[in-house]
């Protein structure tokens, strides 16, 4: 349990099982990558809160936050999670917050800053791509063809489908015991809803949105990740209009969970 809920919560903040914890003077929301709710920051969360208010939420389809809000057409894109974060900023009336953001959530963020700069003076992004699929002229990884054929597993036995990328992307020799943390988010995610969330991460093309940023941009990534190539890096900080990056020198999509020491001294570098 990362902390009770806020006091005299409004609606959109029960619908997002919204938390807080810390008293500091700036304020960071997290925002969690696919499939995972907020415990997955747990890691970090105790050094952060002793100098920096800290934000958590479920996105729907996880956690706790309220399943039947969820709107396939809302969120048959990126869009629609990002609308859900500025709800956020709007309901806490948030200002110059560092939005923090892992893979999937890491693009939602992006998005939220293009949408609402005013509610953010800066970005931290940890294993983030803009587009896994490889096109002419820009390498992200996969083609389509194996992706869509990954994807269709989570149709035919999805548990199955979620833990073996719960351990793929964890990262080769890292302790198992991550991978069944990473797996047990997956499995605990709302099953048809993480479904749809699967196909619109894994297939979406955000590299257009990336020149609309106007936030400060700080790129944490691993040195070698199954889902985030080293040409992604080299893109990114080519398209986004400020961006720095930390290359950690470690494997696997996840540092949050498998090397949060590294990821916490890179924050703390950026936060200071």
């Amino acid at each position: 349990m990362i902390a009770a809920i806020l006091p005299a919560s409004p609606a959109v903040l029960t619908r997002y099982n919204v938390r807080s914890i810390g008293n500091g003077s700036s304020t960071l929301l997290f925002c969690n990558g696919y499939s995972c709710n907020q415990q997955v920051w747990h890691y970090l969360a105790p050094a952060l809160a002793a100098n920096h208010r800290l934000v958590f939420f479920d996105q729907i389809g996880t956690g706790k936050a309220d399943s039947s809000a969820y709107d396939p057409q809302k969120y048959a894109t990126l869009h629609g999670y990002a609308q859900d974060v500025i709800a956020i900023c709007e309901a806490l009336e948030l200002q110059e917050v560092t939005i923090v953001g892992h893979s999937e959530g890491a693009l939602v963020a992006l998005l939220a800053t293009i949408e609402a700069a005013h509610y953010f003076s800066q970005a931290v992004l940890l294993a983030v791509s803009p587009c896994h699929l490889n096109q002419p002229g820009y390498y992200g990884g996969f083609d389509e063809a194996d992706l869509r054929e990954l994807l269709t597993a989570t149709r035919t036995n999805h548990w199955h489908w979620a833990t073996a990328l719960a351990f793929l992307l964890i990262g080769e020799g890292q302790d198992a015991a991550l991978g069944h943390e990473l797996a047990t988010q997956f499995c605990q995610a709302d099953r048809a809803i993480a479904q749809q969330a699967a196909y619109v991460t894994f297939l979406s093309d955000h590299r257009a949105d990336l020149p609309r940023v106007s936030v400060p941009t700080h790129l944490i990534q691993c040195a070698d990740d199954v889902a985030v190539p080293a040409e992604v890096n080299t893109y990114l900080l080519a398209q986004l209009p400020h961006a720095t990056l930390t290359l950690l020198p470690i494997t696997g999509h996840c540092p949050h969970l498998s090397a949060p020491q590294h990821v916490l001294a890179a924050l703390q570098k950026v936060l200071a």
